[in-house]
């Protein structure tokens, strides 16, 4: 019988209810398996500033995967394991194809002991979505008026919000734009009205940093659990020895998984550990 030794837990959809809630139950089933010797690892699309607080009530001691796998990061001190890196032009070239689409390009760098998440290029909001995304993420962000032209070479990912319609139009542009060049999704975070488009290197996916954490452990894919709900996470649950889907999750996902969990408002993950400890 398989013996199951990472678990890969998206957040948003999975790890937290709908209420970003992480209820006592999930974090007893999650204690649980640790304590049976099973490496448990947050793997999110949220930022690092935006996932640390997780970090104590879960007793984690493990770095964290974020950013959808383009920033991992120790908590315990802050350190960078692994951030994504753009070529040079490829890079201005994605910050210019999101200005000249008429949308607000938001670059990621790694940035944290600076106090700060991401850059923007401009002060003004003329965008609904951006306007909510600015205002429920205060400081979080700071104006560099060169982005376009001098963007930090330390930058690991980049998005805008905007419409679902408008974000998957604009993953198309850059796909025709700079093809085999960028790994894409568009999704919605229940925090957000708008949907977001997320641009990172070629290769960078959820799935390649557990891997490179996975090798440092010595753990094999087979070993692996990953459950997820939403298009950043498909990558992970068909590769993963165990690939499982929230409830929630959107019907790709359950497509891609082997086994479907309850929904993250019905604590699927207490059921997904007691598989494991079986």
């Amino acid at each position: 019988m398989l013996c199951y030794r990472l678990l890969a837990i998206d957040i948003d959809g999975t790890l937290v209810n709908s209420r970003d809630e992480l209820t006592g139950s999930t974090c007893r089933a999650l204690r649980r398996a640790m304590a049976a010797g099973i490496r448990v690892v947050l793997a999110t699309g949220r930022r690092y500033s935006r996932t640390l607080h997780l970090v104590e009530p879960l007793g984690l001691t493990v770095p964290l995967v974020t950013a959808s796998g383009a920033l991992v990061k120790d908590p315990a001190d802050h350190r960078t394991l692994y951030s994504a890196r753009f070529e040079a032009d490829v890079l201005r070239a994605v910050l210019s194809l999101i200005d000249e689409c008429g949308f607000r390009p938001i670059a990621c760098a790694d940035t944290y002991h600076q106090g700060f998440d991401f850059h923007t290029d401009r002060a003004e909001v003329d965008r609904a979505e951006l306007s909510e995304y600015f205002r429920l993420n205060p400081r979080a962000g700071r104006v560099d008026p060169r982005l376009l032209s001098e963007p930090p070479p330390d930058t690991f990912c980049v998005y805008t919000l905007g419409t679902k319609e408008e974000m998957l139009r604009l993953e198309r542009r850059l796909e025709s734009r700079l093809p085999g060049k960028l790994n894409m999704h568009v999704l919605r975070s229940p925090l957000y009205v708008g949907y977001i488009c997320e641009v990172a290197p070629a290769g960078v996916t959820k799935w390649s940093a557990i891997r490179r954490l996975a090798r440092r452990w010595q753990i094999a894919d087979a070993e692996i659990c990953a459950v997820g709900d939403d298009v950043n996470d498909i990558p992970m649950i068909r590769a993963a020895g165990l690939g499982v889907a929230m409830g929630n999750a959107l019907p790709s996902v359950k497509a891609a998984a082997d086994r479907i969990a309850p929904g993250h408002d019905h604590d699927g993950l207490v059921e997904v550990v007691g598989w494991l400890l079986e």
